[in-house]
């Protein structure tokens, strides 16, 4: 892991609220631009046999990301807050940066003041999805971008 500072930008307009159907997420009480660095969350890393042993059977096993190596990590801070919504639906995209043992959320088109911030956990979720059918901005949106594009717009 690398070892240099690492700043940790912080939108003071992000509030953790319910989702009647979802639970505790992440909202936005302003405005947010695409491409905006939302947040930076540190992770904990579990390796295969304390995963296999132990984390894959708690609550804790839901909030995990794949890692290198064949490893997991836990999302610290919002990181682990952000609901799911379907591949295209998402609203929130996230990169991860192993060498710093980091996941950078980003927005992937502009987000209305209310909405909520989802990120897409995959194709394979463990849970009944509930996505909201109409979105405040879901008129105005334009197709998902290609995953290149989507990186070159992120600003840091």
């Amino acid at each position: 892991m690398d070892d240099s500072a690492v700043q940790l930008p912080a939108l003071g307009c992000l509030e953790l609220r319910s989702h009647a159907q979802r639970g505790r997420g992440v909202f936005t009480q302003q405005a947010i631009a695409k491409g905006t660095l939302i947040h930076i969350s540190p992770v904990l890393v579990f390796s295969q046999a304390e995963y296999s042993e132990h984390g894959k059977h708690t609550c804790l096993d839901h909030y995990t990301y794949c890692w290198k190596g064949g490893t997991f990590a836990l999302a610290l801070g919002l990181g682990s807050m952000f609901n799911h919504e379907p591949s295209g639906l998402e609203n929130v995209g996230f990169v991860r940066d192993m060498d710093q043992a980091l996941i950078k959320y980003v927005a992937l088109r502009d987000i209305p003041a209310g909405d909520e911030l989802c990120i897409c956990y995959g194709l394979n979720v463990w849970f009944d999805i509930v996505s909201d059918e109409v979105r405040s901005d879901e008129a105005d949106r334009s197709p998902p971008e290609a995953a290149d594009d989507f990186l070159s717009s992120i600003q840091l």
